[in-house]
């Protein structure tokens, strides 16, 4: 009689290299997918997959070699992409083919931070939601407007393709299909071997820089910058309008040209930037920083920062604080 092997399939991993490979990218595939987890059983088959048919070296210049080609895709449960050598070169052919036949056979392909440019060159994004660092989010926008690019959250799932936003938040997206595969429990596990939380809070809307903008305002710029003097003044349209002397429906037309936004909606973004720089630089109580912001009950303020920023003001500054 024969006895079948009805043990399952180890699901194969395979991690992408190329020139001027982006080794923390790398790094962060190679350990979530790559090291032997004898506690779990039938965790990933992992492969090292040259990109192309050249001497491979990472940014520091250390020299890298990938088992397989471009072949070994074939056989892919998923492919990671751990960012790309360039944003604005173009793509071989025979790679590009290689991921587009990957992907019509049901194989899952994520990219980290800059590899999401890959994806895009190869038009596999098109119509569908995907994420990047947030320096290179407008650029992807710009250049590829068939693509939805969402810039304040760490990882996008649009299906079999997957996204994660710069860096580190290729952990992220990383510890999220560990979960998919392998369920929460053996993902928090992976998580505390990492020693990093399983899920982060916020998106990377957190960690974008927005300093005032000094815009040209022209005869509106005298309010504009008296507004960002005091804040915590209750600023309302009619006031506004009387502080430039112009009719409230003018005013409106105005600060939409200069801005791109109403009012109030600028205002508030004003505010909140403002509260960013007291969390990150003071010890203000949330009470004190919503008075000093003008906003007029701390619930207020945790409301818009939450819905901006997707933290609390408090953890936003345990993550960011100076002092």
């Amino acid at each position: 009689m024969t006895i079948l092997n009805t043990k399952p399939k180890k699901p194969i991993v395979c991690i992408l290299t190329y020139d001027k490979l982006c080794m923390f990218e790398f790094g962060i595939a190679l350990e979530v997918f790559n090291l032997p987890r004898p506690d779990f059983e039938n965790w990933y088959d992992c492969r090292i997959v040259a990109a192309e048919n050249t001497e491979i070296s990472t940014h520091g210049g250390i020299g890298i070699t990938s088992p397989y080609n471009l072949d070994a895709l074939k056989d892919a449960s998923l492919i990671i992409i751990p960012g790309w050598q360039s944003i604005d070169g173009g793509v071989d052919d025979a790679l590009k083919n290689a991921l587009i036949v990957a992907s019509e056979n049901g194989c899952r392909i994520a990219s980290i931070c800059s590899g999401v440019f890959l994806l895009a060159k190869c038009g596999m994004l098109d119509g569908k939601s995907a994420t990047t660092h947030w320096k290179y989010c407008q650029k992807l926008e710009d250049e590829y407007p068939n693509i939805l690019v969402k810039p304040d959250i760490l990882y996008v799932d649009a299906g079999n393709i997957l996204t994660s936003a710069g860096s580190a938040a290729g952990l992220d997206l990383c510890l999220y299909i560990v979960r998919e595969d392998f369920g929460s429990e053996i993902a928090n596990q992976v998580a505390r071997q990492l020693v990093i939380p399983s899920y982060r809070e916020g998106g990377q809307a957190q960690y974008i820089p927005r300093p005032i903008p000094k815009l040209r305002g022209g005869k509106l710029s005298p309010l504009l910058d008296e507004i960002r003097q005091t804040l915590n003044q209750d600023w309302t349209i009619d006031e506004m309008s009387k502080k430039a002397g112009i009719a409230p429906r003018t005013l409106l037309r105005r600060f939409n040209q200069i801005t791109g936004e109403s009012p109030i909606i600028w205002l508030t973004k004003e505010r909140l930037a403002y509260v960013r720089h007291l969390l990150e630089s003071t010890q203000l109580s949330v009470d004190e920083i919503a008075e000093a912001a003008g906003f007029m009950a701390p619930e207020t303020l945790r409301h818009h920062f939450k819905k901006q920023y997707g933290v609390s003001p408090l953890m936003h500054r345990k993550q960011f604080s100076t002092n």
